[in-house]
């Protein structure tokens, strides 16, 4: 049985379940008690192995970049030439395949691609061990890791439904890449911080947007296999929110090298 006829099973199954004809006004009040639990551990279930596998992309990342920061000879085959835009492209191509593919590919594909990923990008990073003075990049690293760890507990625990902001970060999304594109040739210092201010609001909001998204599709899985894919994918998201905080603060607070 596929993923989508499991799902399907799975409703109707509970729409038996949760039809009061069939429970006393007590047997419904413990059905539905149990049935919340069953959703909540489960939630976190996912929830905890998508933290896990970002922590795990994070270290992958942070490992990388360090290497390339400090080697003067990865530097020199990575960052000239037509390089950059092939690890640029590789690294859009795998996001995609994880986001519009998950249902086609298997969960160690997945998890293949996300960790692929996580190194080539962690090796596009390295460029700020050129920019930035290291003591900042830990600093910098440190707050991220509160913030984020602030936001992701407030998604996970509020009662305040999210989704009413998806369209407010769907088109902050696309602002802030459109206003970048833009100061790239404007070059303008006042825009640059702007767009970075409003790049550390922008991934604070999506942090806990995107937890609390990942603990409401947890009820999606229905196996170990759903179970893998969603963690994987919830990791994803979270790991570029993470980055991408740590980038806009570090452009914010960090002190550049002489």
């Amino acid at each position: 049985m596929d993923f989508e006829n499991k799902q399907k099973h799975r409703n109707e199954m509970s729409q038996m379940s949760n039809d009061n004809n069939w429970w006393t006004p007590v047997e419904a009040e413990v059905r539905d008690n149990v049935n919340f639990s069953y959703e909540e551990s489960y939630a976190r279930k996912v929830v905890n192995k998508s933290m896990a596998w970002m922590c795990f992309a994070l270290l992958l990342s942070a490992l990388s970049a360090w290497f390339v920061g400090h080697s003067e000879r990865t530097q020199a085959v990575l960052f000239t030439g037509y390089t950059p835009f092939i690890l640029f492209g590789a690294e859009i191509l795998m996001v995609v395949m994880l986001g519009a593919a998950i249902n086609k590919i298997s969960a160690s594909t997945a998890t293949l691609l996300f960790v692929l990923f996580s190194l080539v990008n962690g090796a596009s990073l390295g460029t700020i061990f050129l920019c930035y003075a290291e003591a900042s990049i830990f600093m910098v690293f440190g707050l991220t890791a509160l913030i984020f760890g602030g936001m992701a507990l407030y998604g996970y625990t509020t009662s305040s439904d999210l989704t009413k902001y998806s369209t407010l970060f769907m088109f902050g999304l696309i602002g802030i890449i459109v206003v970048s594109l833009i100061n790239f040739f404007l070059k303008s210092p006042m825009l640059y911080t702007a767009i970075s201010a409003f790049g550390v609001l922008l991934f604070i909001g999506l942090t806990a947007y995107d937890v609390q998204m990942i603990k409401k599709y947890a009820v999606m899985a229905v196996d170990e296999e759903s179970t893998t894919k969603l963690a994987v994918l919830g990791a994803l998201e979270l790991y570029l929110d993470f980055i991408n905080l740590f980038i806009y603060l570090l452009r914010l607070l960090g002190s550049r090298r002489d």
